[in-house]
């Protein structure tokens, strides 16, 4: 399997992370391949075969566009040898920044085929895709506004150890107004976004640790009970135990 991302244009950097291809090998055997909730939404183009996500329930058809929502688990999509994907990482809360569409909240954990005002164009995006995305966004884009910016920067500095009351008097609204944007602009609570980039700083402590620091030093810099706390939600971010990462 071959994988790439791509920065955008400098003026889209506050709106798109990047944008990816991933291509399967003949030389390789076919895989699942399993995705961390991170919590951005992305949109996914199929050049290739028919692929099958969203942990088997759902199709990915050659030539079609889809939005794919926020996830609050992990997902796993199946690569075969003739699978060729290509995508944008939003930014969270920056979908409405691009298209008018329902709620992020419905979103949440599915993809959805765009019709066709919204997808991509197959034959452009085969010749040069990744300047193509940078002139199809944009293009598009239809404000500079980020509403919750403050919000997720209060989150990503704390890396999601501050209480959704704390966040909310930081940023001068209520509990319920708080709930009420995420879920309308990134599709999760303000809880399970928090929760999402705790994991993630602890995902990536994990991995660049030297073997003798304990789970349970990890559990405590990153805010967590102990390391049980912290084992049961790597599993039910990941479906694996921290071992195994």
């Amino acid at each position: 399997m071959k994988y790439k991302k791509i920065n955008p244009y400098k003026q889209l950097n506050p709106f798109i992370h990047f944008y990816w291809e991933l291509k399967g090998n003949e030389l390789e055997r076919r895989q699942w391949e399993r995705v961390f909730p991170d919590g951005c939404a992305g949109i996914v183009m199929n050049l290739g075969n028919t692929c099958l996500t969203d942990n088997g329930s759902n199709l990915i058809e050659f030539g079609k566009t889809y939005v794919v929502g926020a996830m609050n688990s992990f997902k796993d999509s199946f690569i075969d040898n003739d699978t060729h994907l290509i995508g944008v990482c939003l930014k969270p809360a920056t979908f409405a920044n691009f298209y008018s569409y329902t709620s992020q909240n419905e979103l949440t954990n599915n993809t959805v085929e765009f019709e066709k005002s919204n997808s991509f164009n197959v034959n452009r995006t085969f010749d040069n895709p990744f300047n193509y995305f940078n002139q199809f966004f944009s293009e598009r884009i239809k404000s500079k506004n980020k509403p919750l910016q403050s919000v997720i920067n209060d989150i990503h500095s704390t890396n999601g150890q501050l209480s959704i009351s704390e966040l909310s008097k930081r940023n001068f609204t209520t509990v319920r107004q708080l709930e009420r944007n995420f879920k309308n602009y990134i599709g999760l609570s303000p809880k399970e976004y928090s929760n999402i980039i705790r994991f993630q700083n602890a995902l990536s402590i994990i991995k660049n640790s030297n073997q003798n620091r304990s789970l349970l030093d990890i559990a405590f810099e990153c805010g967590y009970y102990d390391h049980s706390h912290l084992t049961n939600e790597i599993k039910r971010n990941t479906g694996l135990s921290p071992s195994l990462l």
